[in-house]
């Protein structure tokens, strides 16, 4: 069979089929594999994008974390309707997929779970920077991030109250591969109610 007409083989579960791909490409060894683009809006319907990283899944939903304070957090909690948007580029294969859904806020002991996994530097981070506000400079962040080092001196750094999850939960996966001439492959699941419909796009 020819690679123009060879079918791209996906499961019935665009869920089992999104953890095949990811896997292929952390074992290609594709450039930050967990990245993925997370497009929002505001209530007026104002979007913006921008790369943030894919931290597992929880029931079928697309979790991810934040400062509540940011941008892209009050869109979502705004207006709880997203877009993600994962690419993957190898010798083998060029590979995106494309999720849009509802989203929803994980509860502290999720939170929690995953903030306890960061490195150190990264929690006294969280505490430290006012995510995409303005800054007088390097040197006034550098001294916020010490003020939090001397405050957690010699003991564990909590979560702060202000940084946590999101959960997107999946309406619409999109599967594309590239294939020559630009006929690509490209597959579709919807939810209706609980069950997911395959269908084929044109490229």
């Amino acid at each position: 069979m020819s690679e123009q007409s060879r079918e791209l083989p996906l499961s019935s579960n665009p869920i089992l089929a999104f953890e095949v791909w990811l896997k292929e490409a952390i074992d290609q060894k594709c450039a930050e594999p967990t990245a993925m683009t997370l497009a929002t809006s505001t209530k007026q319907g104002i979007p913006s994008a921008r790369i943030v990283l894919f931290k597992g899944l929880k029931a079928e939903g697309f979790k991810f974390f934040t400062n509540f304070q940011s941008p892209k957090a009050h869109d979502l909690l705004d207006n709880p309707l997203a877009a993600l948007v994962f690419l993957w580029i190898s010798p083998k294969f060029q590979r995106q997929i494309r999720i849009s859904g509802h989203v929803e806020k994980l509860g502290d002991a999720d939170s929690d779970e995953y903030f306890n996994t960061r490195a150190r530097g990264s929690q006294i981070g969280a505490w430290a920077s006012p995510q995409s506000q303005k800054v007088a400079s390097r040197s006034t962040l550098e001294k916020m991030i010490q003020e939090v080092e001397t405050r957690f001196q010699n003991q564990p750094v909590t979560r702060p109250p202000f940084w946590g999850g999101f959960l997107l939960n999946p309406e619409s996966i999109e599967f594309w591969e590239g294939r020559d001439f630009r006929i690509h492959e490209r597959f579709v699941f919807e939810k209706n109610q609980a069950r997911w419909v395959k269908d084929r796009l044109a490229p």
